[in-house]
């Protein structure tokens, strides 16, 4: 028995993506020159740097204390009281702005016993005030880092604020 399979026209037109199409895929026409690799003798690309744990730590606590994430987001990445400062410190919303997202502008650290203890410092601005954030981070048996220690303005968390 000879069948032959044949495609009939869909009765509707495909939509198309949105313009560039997925991720990682160039839109059609002259975009410019195409980017040349190591094999076509320019320049090499790195990957993207990552971010030092205090500034991912940084953001975290953002997060957290204006009210984008809970509170519970932060299990697995705290140790010790710093759990529950957050605990007291969150439901009050300190780094909400009724304007904009709160931005994180800096964060520095201080390192202590080698490499495996950071005192952070961040400065956040939240609407036209900015605000002071410090933290400590220490790295555990299994290499990852965790927050010991949360104090926002002076308030560390042990008191409720008015």
């Amino acid at each position: 028995m000879n069948t032959t399979l044949t495609s009939t026209p869909s009765p509707t037109p495909r939509r198309r993506a949105a313009p560039g199409g997925p991720a990682g895929t160039r839109p059609r026409g002259a975009a410019g020159p195409r980017p040349h690799g190591p094999a076509q003798g320019g320049p090499r690309r790195t990957a993207p740097r990552a971010l030092p744990p205090h500034t991912v730590f940084a953001e975290r606590l953002l997060a957290v204390l204006s009210g984008e994430r809970p509170v519970h987001w932060m299990l697995g990445h705290t140790v010790g009281t710093a759990y529950e400062q957050l605990v007291r410190l969150a439901p009050h919303t300190p780094l909400r702005s009724p304007g904009p997202r709160p931005v994180l502008r800096r964060c520095s650290v201080q390192v202590h016993s080698p490499q495996s203890v950071v005192e952070a410092f961040a400065t956040v601005t939240t609407g036209a005030r900015v605000r002071a954030m410090a933290f400590r981070l220490e790295r555990g048996g299994d290499q990852r880092w965790r927050c010991a220690a949360v104090e926002l303005d002076g308030l560390d968390g042990t008191a409720r604020r008015p």
